[in-house]
C-alpha cells in the first residue's frame, strides 16, 4: 500500500516537473523570439538610418552647386540648409528613442521639411538655365531621387518589422512573457505625411 501510494506520489512529482519543464522551455522560445523580431526592427531602422544620413550628405553639395548660380536666391538655400540640420537632429533622436511615438513624428516632420525646402529649391532652379544644365546638378539630382525610393522601400520594411513585433508581443500568451523579460514597450511607427517624403518635383535638367 506505501508503495503504491509513494509511487504515485513520484508520479505526481514527475508530472509537475515536466510541466514545469515545458513551461520554462516554452518561456525561452517565446523570449528568443522576442529578442529575434527586436533585432529585426532595430536592423530594419538602420537600414533607414543609412539611406537618411545619404540623403542629408547630398544636401551640402547640391547648396554648394546652387549657390554659384543662385546669388540672390539666398533665402532659400539656408532654408534647404536649415531644414537639413534640423532633419540630421530628428534622425539622432529617434534612433535612440525608437519605442517613442513622438520622436517619430519629429523625424517625419523634419524629413518632410526638409522634402519641401527642396521642392522649392528646385522649383527656383528651373528659372536658371546654366544651373539645369551643370552636370554636377543633374548628378545631385538623380542621386536624391534613388535615396528617396531607397528610403520609402526602407520605411516600409521597418514598419512591417514593427508590426510583427508589437503583434506578436501583445498576443498570449506570449504578452505575459514579454511583461516579464522587458518587451514591454511597444516599438514605435514611423509614418510620414504621404507615403514616400516629399521628392524633389520631377524637372528637366536637360
Amino acid at each position: 500500500m506505501s508503495y503504491s501510494m509513494s509511487g504515485g506520489l513520484l508520479l505526481v512529482l514527475g508530472i509537475v516537473v515536466l510541466l514545469g519543464l515545458l513551461f520554462v522551455a516554452y518561456g525561452v522560445s517565446v523570449y528568443n523570439h522576442l529578442v529575434t523580431l527586436r533585432n529585426r526592427v532595430d536592423n530594419a531602422f538602420s537600414q533607414i538610418e543609412v539611406q537618411l544620413r545619404r540623403r542629408h550628405d547630398l544636401i551640402p553639395n547640391l547648396v554648394e552647386t546652387a549657390k554659384g548660380y543662385l546669388s540672390h536666391e539666398r533665402e532659400t538655400l539656408e532654408a534647404v540648409i536649415a531644414a537639413r540640420n534640423q532633419a540630421v537632429g530628428g534622425l539622432k533622436e529617434a534612433a535612440g528613442h525608437l519605442n517613442d511615438p513622438a520622436a517619430m513624428q519629429r523625424l517625419a516632420s523634419a524629413e518632410s521639411g526638409l522634402g519641401g525646402a527642396l521642392g522649392r529649391l528646385f522649383a527656383v532652379a528651373e528659372a536658371y538655365p546654366d544651373l539645369k544644365a551643370n552636370q554636377n546638378m543633374l548628378q545631385l539630382t538623380e542621386e536624391l531621387t534613388s535615396t528617396e525610393n531607397r528610403i520609402s522601400f526602407a520605411r516600409q520594411g521597418y514598419n512591417d518589422s514593427v508590426t510583427a513585433y508589437n503583434t506578436y508581443k501583445q498576443t498570449f500568451p506570449p504578452v505575459i512573457v514579454a511583461k516579464m523579460a522587458g518587451h514591454s514597450e511597444d516599438r514605435a511607427l514611423l509614418q510620414f505625411d504621404s507615403e514616400k517624403l516629399a521628392e524633389p518635383p520631377t524637372v528637366s535638367f536637360r
